[in-house]
């Protein structure tokens, strides 16, 4: 097979064709969809049929699946498959309610948090339901040099939902609660493949910043956040059934849109891939 490229902004996503992910693929094609996510950090495949075996096993070109953290959310014959369903989202003043509203990147506050997530679409709404990346490596480069002074040596504690969290996380039971692991991670990593520094940024489960008073922490991750979400870092995935989209969540933080009808169906498949203890960029 021959992978087409086509980039869609300039080394921040890029999607892929030539390749059906259904069927096995050689090790030369395996080292370079690594490459490639390790440069764009986000991959598009279209027009992809997959059973949850099949995409499992293209997940696995990227590395070893990870459990989801949220059993409640898994398929009962594939437990390692999460799904993203309408289905089981609350709904207020009419409106949804959807995991992953506000910037975020994947299970922040594991030890060694996933490497990449894949989402496979099955069913999507006629309009709406986007997802949004914005490439963290291109805003901290962007950064002024006394504020990436300030922060190369900060460290936040990522829990299952931060005190002053934008959006409300799923309720867990006190049990359920327990077994959900804590972190504390750098606010600026060294990605563990291409050795780049990027912002490290979870608002909905950092505790404040390590050193630094509630209000001062807070301030200080409000700013960067600001800054990592301006829109010259974004791309916007519209969603069409069949794609699988991977991103690689020490490079990108991404967020789910909830301006769709919530009578509208929408059902995608996710899995995610075993990461590495991070370490901060010096």
């Amino acid at each position: 097979m021959t992978l087409i490229i086509h980039p869609i902004r300039k080394d921040f996503g890029a999607e892929i064709s030539g390749i059906d992910l259904s069927e096995s693929t050689t090790t030369a094609t395996k080292q370079r969809l690594n490459a490639l996510l390790a440069q764009y950090a986000v991959l598009v495949f279209r027009k992809q049929t997959l059973t949850p075996p099949q995409f499992m096993g293209a997940a696995e070109i990227f590395g070893e699946l990870m459990d989801q953290q949220l059993k409640k959310y898994v398929l009962p014959d594939y437990p390692m498959v999460g799904c993203n369903s309408t289905d089981d989202l609350p709904r207020k003043n009419g409106k949804l309610q959807v995991r992953g509203e506000n910037y975020h990147t994947d299970h922040s506050n594991d030890r060694c948090p996933p490497k990449a997530t894949t989402l496979h679409a099955l069913q999507i709404p006629p309009t709406g339901g986007d997802t949004q990346f914005v490439d963290v490596r291109q805003a901290y480069d962007d950064l002024p040099e006394a504020l990436k002074e300030t922060i190369k040596n900060l460290k936040s504690l990522h829990v299952h939902q931060s005190s002053r969290s934008p959006r409300e996380l799923t309720k867990l039971s006190p049990e359920d609660l327990a077994k959900i692991p804590t972190a504390l991670q750098p606010i600026v990593i060294r990605h563990p493949g291409s050795g780049r520094p990027a912002l490290y940024l979870n608002t909905g489960r950092m505790e404040g910043i390590e050193g630094m008073s509630a209000d001062e922490g807070y301030a200080l991750i409000e700013n960067l956040y600001q800054r990592a979400t301006d829109a010259r870092y974004e791309y916007r995935h519209q969603w069409k059934v069949g794609d699988m989209v991977i991103w690689d969540n020490q490079a990108v933080m991404h967020q789910a849109n909830a301006d769709y009808d919530p009578e509208q169906k929408r059902f995608l498949y996710r899995l995610m891939i075993k990461g590495v203890a991070l370490t901060a960029a010096q």
